[in-house]
C-alpha cells in the first residue's frame, strides 16, 4: 500500500473541468500568469522572425547568443522568483490569518453591541410602560443607567476596533521577503552583466562559434547589448514574483504585455527603418526591459513596504539556503537544453538555424502550462502555512489534471502551427526541411511538458527545494550522455530524442516525490491509512 498516495493524482478527475471555488481561484491565477509568461517569449518568436529575414548567419547567431542569455538568465531568475513565491505566499497567508482573526473579533464585538442595543430597547420599553403605571423606583433607574454605560463601551470598542481594522487593510503590506527579493535581484543583476560583457567571446567559443566563423561578430554584438538589461530583467522578474506570491498574476501581465509592445515597435524601427541589424534587436529589448521595470516597481511601491525596519528583518539566510538548491537544480536542467544548443550549433548555422525556431517554439508553448505551475505554487505555499493539508491535496491533484489535459491541446496547436508556419521564420529551404523533421518532437512531447511543469510549481509550493535540487541533477546527469550518444546516429533528430527523453525522466522524478507520499507529502500516506 506504500504506493496509495499516487491515488491522488485521480483525486475528484471528474471536477478538472468544473467551476467550482477552487477552480475559479486557480484559473485567475493561472490565467494571467500564462499569458504573461507567453508574451516575452511570443516576442522572442517575433525577434527571430524579423531576424530571420536578415539571413541565416545572423539568426543563427542569434540563436547562440540567446541560448547564453537563457542560461545566465535562468541561472539566477529561476531560484530567485521561485523562492520569492513561495516566501511571499507564505508571509501574506499568515498576515490574512491574523487579520481575519482581528476580523472576526470584530464581528464578534458588533453581534454582541447588536445584542445589547436590543435589550436597552427592551428595558427602556419595559421603564416607559412602569412609569405609566407608577412603579418605577430609583433602583431600576440605576440599573438602566448601568446598561446604557455599558452599551456605550462595547459600541467603542466595537467603533475602536473597526477603526484599527480598516487601517490594517488600508496600510501596505510589509513582507520581508519581498525587501529581500529586490535587493537579490539588483545584486545579481548586475552581476550577471559584468559576467556576460567581460566573458561573452570565450562563452561563444565553448557554444561552437570559433574565431573565423561567420556568427562570431553577430553574435558578440548581441551578446554584449543584451547583457546591458540584465539588472532591469533580474529586478523585474523578482517583482513580479511577489506578486506572484500575493496571487495578483494580473499585474505583471499588463506590465509584460506593454514592455513586449515597445519591445515589438522598436524591433520594426531598429531593424527594418534604421537597419541596424541584430544591434537593434538587442537595444530594442533591452529598452523595453527597463519599461516593464519601472511599471512593476511604480505598482509595487503603491502596495508592499519595501524598506524594512532594520537589516535584521532581512531573510538573506533563507534566501541564499534554499537558493543554492534551486540554483544546482536550474544549473543542470538549463545545461541540458544548453548543451543541446551547442551542438546543433557545431553542426552548422543551417541546423542552428533550425534548431533556434523549434527550441523557441518548444519553450514558448511549454510556458503556457507554467501558469498552473505559479497558481499551485502560490496557493500550495499559503495553504501549508496554515496547515490546511487538504486544500494541498486538492490543488496539487488538481493543477495536475489541468496540465495534462492543457498538454494535449497544445499538442494539436503547436504540430498544425509549426507545420503550416515554419516560413514565417525562415525562407532558406533547407531550414524549413529541417523545422518541419522537428515538428513531431516539438508537438509530441508537449503533454509530458506541460505535467513536468505544473509538477515543479507543486513541489516548489510544498517548499521542497532540497528534493527538486537533487532529483534534477540525476536526471540531466542521464540525459547528458544520451546526447552526446544520439548526436553521433542521429544529428539533429537525435538531439531532440535525447531532450524528449530529458523531459519524460523529469516528469517521473516529480511525480515520485507525491506517488510515494514522503517528505512534505507524507500526510497523503497519514490519511491512506487512516481511510484503510
Amino acid at each position: 500500500m506504500w504506493m496509495s498516495p499516487f491515488l491522488v493524482l485521480f483525486h475528484d478527475a471528474r471536477k478538472v473541468f468544473k467551476w467550482d471555488d477552487l477552480g475559479g481561484e486557480i484559473l485567475s491565477i493561472a490565467f494571467p500568469a500564462a499569458l504573461a509568461l507567453a508574451a516575452d517569449p511570443v516576442a522572442s518568436l517575433i525577434d527571430t522572425a524579423f531576424i530571420g529575414h536578415l539571413g541565416s548567419v545572423e539568426i543563427a547567431a542569434v540563436g547562440v547568443a540567446v541560448s547564453i542569455i537563457n542560461q545566465a538568465n535562468k541561472v539566477t531568475i529561476f531560484p530567485l522568483v521561485n523562492i520569492t513565491t513561495s516566501f511571499v505566499a507564505e508571509e501574506n497567508s499568515e498576515i490574512s490569518s491574523k487579520c481575519d482573526d482581528g476580523s472576526k473579533e470584530v464581528i464578534s464585538a458588533k453581534v454582541y453591541s447588536e445584542e445589547k442595543v436590543a435589550e436597552e430597547e427592551t428595558a427602556k420599553d419595559s421603564e416607559l410602560e412602569m412609569m405609566e403605571n407608577g412603579s418605577f423606583t430609583s433602583s431600576e433607574t440605576k440599573g438602566s443607567s448601568a446598561l446604557s454605560d455599558l452599551e456605550a463601551s462595547k459600541s467603542e470598542t466595537v467603533s475602536n476596533s473597526s477603526e484599527s481594522n480598516s487601517k490594517i487593510k488600508r496600510g501596505k503590506l510589509r513582507i520581508p521577503s519581498a525587501s529581500t527579493a529586490l535587493m537579490m535581484g539588483c545584486i545579481l543583476g548586475i552581476l550577471q552583466t559584468v559576467f556576460l560583457t567581460v566573458l561573452a567571446k570565450p562563452l561563444l567559443g565553448l557554444m561552437g562559434v570559433k574565431a573565423g566563423s561567420t556568427m562570431l561578430n553577430p553574435a558578440l554584438r548581441y551578446l554584449t547589448l543584451r547583457s546591458l538589461g540584465s539588472p532591469a530583467v533580474l529586478l523585474s522578474l523578482a517583482i513580479q514574483g511577489i506578486f506572484r506570491g500575493l496571487k495578483d498574476t494580473k499585474t505583471p501581465l499588463y506590465a509584460t504585455a506593454a514592455g513586449d509592445l515597445v519591445n515589438i515597435i522598436l524591433d520594426a524601427v531598429f531593424i527594418l527603418a534604421c537597419h541596424w541589424g541584430v544591434s537593434g534587436a538587442a537595444i530594442a529589448h533591452v529598452i523595453s526591459q527597463y519599461i516593464l521595470l519601472l511599471i512593476l516597481l511604480f505598482k509595487l511601491i503603491t502596495e508592499v513596504e519595501l524598506l524594512p525596519p532594520s537589516s535584521k528583518h532581512l531573510q538573506l539566510s533563507k534566501f541564499l539556503k534554499n537558493g543554492l538548491w534551486l540554483f544546482a537544480r536550474v544549473i543542470a536542467a538549463t545545461f541540458c537544453v544548453t548543451l543541446a544548443a551547442s551542438l546543433a550549433a557545431r553542426l552548422g548555422s543551417t541546423v542552428m538555424a533550425a534548431f533556434q525556431v523549434c527550441l523557441q517554439v518548444w519553450l514558448t508553448s511549454s510556458l503556457l502550462a507554467d501558469g498552473l505551475a505559479i497558481a499551485g505554487q502560490a496557493i500550495l505555499a499559503s495553504a501549508f502555512a496554515v496547515k490546511d493539508y487538504k486544500k494541498a491535496k486538492a490543488v496539487a491533484a488538481r493543477v495536475l489534471q489541468m496540465g495534462f489535459v492543457m498538454g494535449y491541446g497544445l499538442a494539436v496547436v503547436v504540430g498544425l502551427g509549426l507545420y503550416l508556419g515554419s516560413g514565417v521564420f525562415s525562407k532558406d529551404k533547407n531550414v524549413i526541411r529541417l523545422i518541419t523533421i522537428g515538428v513531431p518532437f516539438v508537438a509530441g512531447t508537449q503533454p509530458i511538458n506541460s505535467v513536468a511543469f505544473v509538477l515543479d510549481g507543486v513541489n516548489f509550493g510544498a517548499s521542497d527545494f532540497l528534493y527538486s535540487a537533487y532529483s534534477m541533477v540525476l536526471v540531466a546527469a542521464m540525459t547528458i550522455g544520451v546526447e552526446f550518444l544520439l548526436l553521433k546516429s542521429n544529428g539533429f533528430v537525435g538531439i531532440w530524442i535525447a531532450l524528449a527523453i530529458f523531459m519524460l525522466l523529469r516528469t517521473i522524478a516529480g511525480l515520485w516525490r507525491l506517488a510515494t507520499g514522503t517528505g512534505p507529502w507524507c500526510f497523503l500516506r497519514a490519511s491512506t491509512q487512516t481511510m484503510i
